[in-house]
C-alpha cells in the first residue's frame, strides 16, 4: 500500500472507509438469512426446501424494488459533491414516495403467486412451505423498501455507521422472533415457517421505525426534513428517481431472476436438490455481501467525484472498489474450495444420515461458487460504479443479455434438459456472470468521461453543478 501513489492511497483509505460500516450492515442483512435457514433447518429437508422457494420468490420482487429505490443513492451523493443540498432533501422525500407505491404492486404480487409456483412443477410440500412463509412475509415489503430508501440517503452523505448498528440490532431481534414465533415460546402457538416469515415482517418494520426516527432527529439528517415537508409526490424529482432507477431495478431483478429461475429449475431436480442448493446459496450469498457493500461505497465515492466534475477521481473510485471487491472473493472462492463441509455443517447436522445426501450435494455446489465468486463481485462493483455515473440503461441491457441469454440459457440446456443435473446449473450461474463482468468493466471505463462531462450542467436556482438532469421549478423548498 506503501508504493501507491498518494492519489490512489488516498482513495484506497476513502473507500474502504465508507465500505467498511456499509459491508458490515450487509452482512448483518444477510445474517438473518443465515439465521433463518438454520432454524428452518431443524425442521427437516421438507422446510428447508419450502423456505428456499418462498425467499427466493420475496428477495426477486423486494430485490427488484430495491435496485429502483436505490437511484436515491447517486442523486444525493451527486448533489453533495455538486454542493446543492436543496436536491438531496427532495430525492429522499421522493425516494419514500416510489417505495410506498412499488411496496403496494408487490404486495399485491405475492398475495397471488401459489398458482404458478404449481405450474412451474414445484413439489407440492415445497410449494405448502413456501405459501405459508410468502403469506407472512409479504407484509414487510413496504418497511423494507422504506428502509432502503433512507439507507441510501444516510450513505450518500458518507455516514453508514447508523445503518450499521440498527442492522445489528436487527440481527438480534431476527432471533428473538424465529424462536418465539417458529417454535412457541411464552405461550404462543408454534407457527413453523409461518413463523419465520412474520419474524422478518417484524424485523423489516423495526428497521425502517428505527432509521427513520434517527434521520429525523439527528443531525445532519434532520436538517433536511426529509418528515417534516413530504406532502405529496413531486413530479420533477420522482420523475429523475424513475428514470435513474427503473433501470437499476429491473438490472437487479434480471440479476435476481438468474437466481430465481435456477432456483425453480432446481426444485424440480427434487427437494433435495432444492435443499442442497438453498445451503450452497446461502453461503455464497454471505460472501456475496462484501463486494456488494464495497459496490455500495464505490457508488457514492464515484457520484461525489462526477457530481465535483472530477473524471480522474471517478475512474480512480470505480476501479479501487472493484479491486477490493475481486480481492475479496479470491479469498472466499480458496475456502469454499478447501473447507466445504464445514461450511455446510452450519446449516445442517452433519452426522444425520437423513442428511448425507443434501450435504454431499451442498459440497459439490460449493465447488462451483468457488468460481462464480470471483465473477459475482466484480461485476457488482462494476455495476455500483456505473451507477455512480448515473448510466444505468446500458448496464440494464447488459445485464438482460449475459443473465438471461447466457446464463439461464446454458444453465438449462445443460442442467435440465440435457440432464446435466444441479451442478450444471450452477455453471450456468457461472457463465453468465462471467459476461456480465466483463462487458460491465469495459462499460465504466469508456462511459466515466462522458458521464462527468454531462453531469456538470448549472442548477436554474442555485448556479451551481447540479445532481439533477431535468429541470429544477423555480420555486425551491425552503432547505431551515
Amino acid at each position: 500500500m506503501f508504493l501507491l501513489p498518494d492519489a490512489l492511497r488516498t482513495e484506497l483509505r476513502a473507500t474502504l472507509r465508507l465500505a467498511g460500516p456499509v459491508v458490515a450492515a450487509q452482512l448483518a442483512h444477510i445474517s438473518m438469512g443465515f439465521v433463518d435457514t438454520v432454524m428452518v433447518g431443524r425442521l427437516g429437508p421438507d422446510a428447508l426446501a419450502g423456505v428456499a422457494l418462498g425467499n427466493t420468490l420475496f428477495f426477486f420482487f423486494a430485490i427488484m424494488g430495491m435496485g429502483m429505490v436505490r437511484a436515491v443513492g447517486p442523486m444525493v451523493s451527486q448533489a453533495v459533491g455538486a454542493n446543492t443540498p436543496t436536491a438531496v432533501g427532495r430525492s429522499v422525500r421522493q425516494g419514500l414516495w416510489l417505495a410506498a407505491g412499488l411496496g403496494l404492486v408487490i404486495l399485491l404480487i405475492l398475495s397471488n403467486v401459489e398458482p404458478v409456483l404449481r405450474w412451474t412443477g414445484q413439489r407440492p410440500v415445497a410449494i405448502d412451505g413456501a405459501t405459508r412463509y410468502l403469506d407472512a412475509i409479504r407484509w414487510g415489503i413496504l418497511p423494507f423498501l422504506g428502509f432502503a430508501a433512507l439507507r441510501s440517503f444516510v450513505e450518500g452523505l458518507s455516514r453508514p455507521l447508523p445503518v450499521t448498528i440498527i442492522a445489528f440490532v436487527g440481527v438480534a431481534v431476527n432471533i428473538g422472533a424465529n424462536e418465539l414465533l417458529m417454535f412457541g415460546r411464552w405461550g404462543l402457538p408454534a407457527l413453523g415457517l409461518a413463523g419465520t416469515g412474520w419474524a422478518s415482517t417484524i424485523v423489516f418494520s423495526f428497521l425502517f421505525g428505527a432509521l427513520a426516527l434517527f434521520v429525523h432527529r439527528t443531525a445532519p439528517f434532520a436538517e433536511h426534513g426529509v418528515f417534516t415537508r413530504i406532502r405529496e409526490p413531486d413530479r420533477t424529482y420522482l420523475g429523475e428517481l424513475v428514470r435513474i432507477g427503473a433501470p437499476m431495478g429491473a438490472s437487479r431483478g434480471v440479476e435476481s431472476s438468474l437466481f430465481t429461475m435456477t432456483t425453480v429449475m432446481m426444485g424440480t431436480l427434487g427437494t433435495t436438490a432444492l435443499a442442497a442448493h438453498q445451503v450452497a446459496i446461502q453461503c455464497a450469498a454471505f460472501a456475496f455481501m462484501v463486494p456488494l457493500g464495497i459496490g455500495m461505497a464505490g457508488t457514492v465515492r464515484v457520484g461525489q467525484a462526477a457530481g465535483a466534475s472530477d473524471e480522474a477521481g471517478a475512474r480512480r473510485a470505480g476501479g479501487v472498489a472493484m479491486g477490493l471487491a475481486t480481492f475479496f472473493m479470491v479469498g472466499t472462492a480458496v475456502l469454499f474450495w478447501t473447507l466445504p463441509r464445514p461450511l455446510v455443517g452450519l446449516y445442517l447436522d452433519l452426522s444425520d444420515p437423513g442428511n448425507a445426501a443434501v450435504v454431499t450435494l451442498a459440497v459439490q455446489l460449493l465447488g462451483v461458487a468457488a468460481v462464480f465468486q470471483l465473477f459475482d463481485g466484480l461485476q457488482v462493483a462494476a455495476h455500483g460504479a456505473l451507477q455512480g455515473l448515473k448510466d444505468t440503461r446500458v448496464p440494464m441491457g447488459i445485464a438482460m443479455v449475459t443473465y438471461w441469454g447466457i446464463g439461464l440459457t446454458t444453465g438449462y440446456l445443460w442442467g435440465v434438459w440435457g440432464g446435466g443435473g444441479p451442478e450444471a446449473l450452477w455453471w450456468g450461474l457461472v457463465v453468465g456472470l462471467a459476461a456480465a463482468a466483463v462487458l460491465l468493466v469495459l462499460r465504466f471505463h469508456r462511459q466515466v468521461g462522458r458521464a462527468v462531462r454531462e453531469e456538470a450542467v448549472p442548477d436554474a436556482e442555485d448556479g451551481e453543478a447540479s445532481v439533477d438532469v431535468s429541470p429544477v421549478p423555480a420555486k425551491e423548498e425552503p432547505t431551515g
